[in-house]
């Protein structure tokens, strides 16, 4: 009876929430921090009540009031940025990937393999096959066929398609024997030898092995040979290849940290991936933001929330951002 009397005030309550924002679409500023606080599950609920209640997509109707506040009309109450931002809240975790995975490759000459890279090392194989499924349903495109067929070819391209590959040809358990077997025959083929790096190889293991088995291979590789991987990867001689797989190892290895590194530059304006800051504070949110914000205070001296405030211009959006980030230390307090 009290699970029925909870599901039934859970309805309620979501009803309430959409009647709310139907009835503020011109002053929907004022409800943005509501619905910050909102988890994905509740976010989805919302969404899915919505469209019964009024017969709308809401992400469709956010979408729209971008455009139409693009044109400077701020139709429902909300700034360019902030209409993207709820849009990107609103959709569920493998849609806003493949839709950040889209926005990644259509910037043509100059892709974001960077958040591609995010997408691969990131999720759980099962979480990328419905990233996979999405971006087919939404786009009418493949995502691994666009990106082999990515123009002019790239590493980052290379290293994206083992990683697309490892989620298919892997063992479900991690091996320390593997681990020690590969962190050697990375070495063998990299700085324990003259002349370039053996992409061969490395592309070989990354795709043959799952997220969890490469860290561990890395970890191996530290404990062996005194250093991380990616410190391998400095030689003045090493090129494209090289600096790209270096943002891989970094990302597979210390996630938090490089997470925490991300938002720090896109708050202080030195990177020029202009949607890491929403891309990743939105992705990260229920996922390990309590981690990357211990990193960020320690490695940077000062909680995410204020380095935010600090920095991002006044207005809705800002306060969207540090919501989250206030909700996620609320959370794991």
């Amino acid at each position: 009876m009290a699970t029925k009397n909870q599901t039934s005030s859970s309805h309620g309550s979501c009803e309430s929430d959409c009647k709310e924002i139907h009835d503020s679409w011109g002053r929907l500023n004022h409800i943005v921090q509501a619905l910050a606080s909102k988890n994905q599950l509740e976010r989805l609920q919302i969404r899915e009540t919505y469209m019964e209640i009024y017969g709308e997509d809401l992400i469709s109707h956010l979408q729209m009031a971008q455009i139409t506040s693009q044109s400077q009309s701020y139709e429902s109450g909300l700034s360019p940025k902030m209409s993207a931002a709820l849009s990107m809240w609103m959709l569920g975790p493998h849609e806003r990937d493949a839709v950040v995975a889209r926005d990644a490759l259509d910037q043509q000459s100059d892709i974001n393999y960077k958040s591609l890279v995010e997408i691969f090392v990131g999720r759980k194989s099962s979480h990328v096959l419905l990233i996979k499924q999405a971006y087919q349903t939404r786009f009418r495109r493949q995502l691994d066929q666009d990106i082999v067929n990515i123009e002019p070819p790239h590493s980052f391209q290379r290293i994206l398609v083992a990683l697309a590959a490892s989620h298919y040809a892997h063992q479900a358990d991690v091996s320390q024997h593997i681990a020690k077997c590969d962190a050697r025959r990375l070495y063998q083929t990299g700085e324990g030898r003259s002349g370039a790096i053996d992409e061969t190889v490395v592309l070989e293991v990354l795709s043959k092995r799952s997220i969890p088995q490469l860290k561990l291979t890395f970890s191996c590789y530290k404990r062996i040979y005194g250093h991380d991987y990616t410190k391998s990867l400095k030689n003045e001689n090493y090129g494209e290849f090289e600096d790209a797989l270096k943002t891989v190892v970094k990302c597979i290895y210390n996630p938090p940290k490089h997470y925490a590194k991300t938002l720090y530059a896109s708050i202080k304006g030195t990177t020029t991936d202009k949607g890491a800051l929403l891309r990743v504070m939105v992705n990260r949110a229920e996922v390990d933001m309590d981690e990357i914000q211990k990193v960020f205070k320690k490695k940077y001296g000062v909680e995410l929330s204020d380095a935010i405030f600090e920095n991002i211009p006044s207005g809705d959006y800002r306060d969207f951002l540090i919501s989250i980030a206030t909700k996620t230390a609320t959370d794991i307090s």
